[in-house]
């Protein structure tokens, strides 16, 4: 499956924008990670784009990600993708073997709570983003209260990455496709 198919796949279950905008920043922070870490940086961001392309659809932990590794299997996807999809879900219970696994993990619900920050900020723009500005608003419990702050540390330490490099290094990611974003 390349690029194109990916985002028609996405689009096919998804119309919510702001769902849609989540997996486009989680694309972008997942090939930003793979330049980093010398790896394939396009499977790693069709991954990023299609690890919640079911969720619209199938919301419930009972149906998403499993009913999106059941389509994603019937287009012949590669397995080893659609582990790394499901390992995003900790209530799966597949293990995160792979760096993949562990960045994708990493950038979800980061992703989420930086597209939140600025989009509290007066000029609700990604690009003047602060890390002190995420790490203030993480210890506001009401502030996006469905994103785990929890999720957000534990996916920094299973990367082996210090917290505030990686919420910069995402930031920066994110940056890069603002406009798409809206941010």
């Amino acid at each position: 499956m390349d690029r194109s198919e990916a985002y028609a796949l996405l689009t096919e279950y998804t119309q919510n924008p702001s769902l849609i905008k989540h997996a486009l920043a989680v694309e972008v922070a997942m090939r930003a990670y793979a330049r980093k870490f010398g790896e394939d940086e396009e499977t790693w961001g069709i991954i990023g784009l299609l690890h919640d392309f079911d969720y619209e659809r199938y919301p419930t932990a009972e149906d998403h990600p499993y009913m999106g590794a059941e389509i994603l299997r019937a287009k012949k996807v590669p397995e080893d993708w659609i582990i790394s999809i499901m390992s995003h879900a900790d209530y799966t219970g597949i293990p995160r073997a792979t760096l993949r696994d562990k960045v994708l993990f990493a950038v979800d619900e980061l992703s989420g709570f930086l597209v939140a920050v600025a989009l509290v900020r007066p000029d609700k723009k990604i690009a003047t983003v602060k890390v002190s500005s995420v790490k203030k608003k993480m210890k506001q419990k009401a502030f996006s209260a469905q994103v785990s702050r929890e999720d957000i540390v534990k996916g920094a330490a299973e990367l082996g990455i210090d917290l505030d490099e990686h919420i910069a290094f995402v930031i920066e990611a994110m940056t890069c496709i603002a406009a798409e974003l809206e941010l």
